[in-house]
């Protein structure tokens, strides 16, 4: 199936005609990226869900943080590799081998991250996001502080939190729904 079908396996069509403004944002994810992300085009049944989605996606992985665009994107694809979520891996996989110049660095973080070599900081912050993913009630102090001892703050640790909280419920909501990545994707940074 391509991405130009249903972007899930549920029948919940977009919304037609878009508001003006839900187009103005598709026309910009075209002219930026070169198509429609599948995840906008799943939510575009329901304007109100899209507007959340898209409220609290750009908040964490745009908006000014301790953290630069590119270790919220590493965040995404450890979060995605535990839970195996096909839709998250191939969009952050892509985005990852983008932002960092490095196809190794995005292919190893989808199949094992700790193969990659990352800094003292990358690391802490990885094993975090991944003890969240599979123990998120084991996390004690001692855990928060080893992101500050490799340099974060405490409000970065609560973007770090807030990134790898919200992967770990949208690869949820796309295995569900059997979310398909845009071709585009796939060959993205190579």
């Amino acid at each position: 199936m391509t991405d130009t079908d249903m972007p899930t396996a549920l029948d919940l069509p977009m919304v037609d005609p878009l508001p003006p403004e839900t187009q103005r944002y598709f026309d910009i994810c075209v002219e930026k990226l070169g198509m429609i992300p599948n995840v906008l085009r799943a939510n575009a049944f329901d304007i109100a869900k899209l507007n959340a989605f898209t409220g609290i996606y750009n908040d964490l992985m745009l908006a000014p943080s301790g953290l630069t665009k590119l270790e919220r994107e590493m965040i995404a694809v450890v979060v995605s590799s535990i839970n195996r979520c096909f839709y998250c891996l191939v969009a952050h996989g892509a985005a990852v081998r983008e932002m960092s110049g490095d196809p190794k660095l995005g292919e190893m973080l989808v199949m094992n991250y700790r193969v990659a070599p990352l800094d003292t900081r990358q690391r802490a912050m990885l094993d975090f996001a991944a003890k969240m993913t599979t123990g998120s009630a084991e996390i004690e102090e001692a855990d928060r502080q080893r992101l500050r001892d490799a340099g974060f703050t405490d409000r970065d640790i609560w973007d770090i939190a807030n990134v790898a909280g919200f992967f770990n419920m949208t690869n949820r909501v796309a295995s569900a729904t059997a979310m398909r990545p845009n071709d585009e994707y796939h060959t993205q940074a190579r």
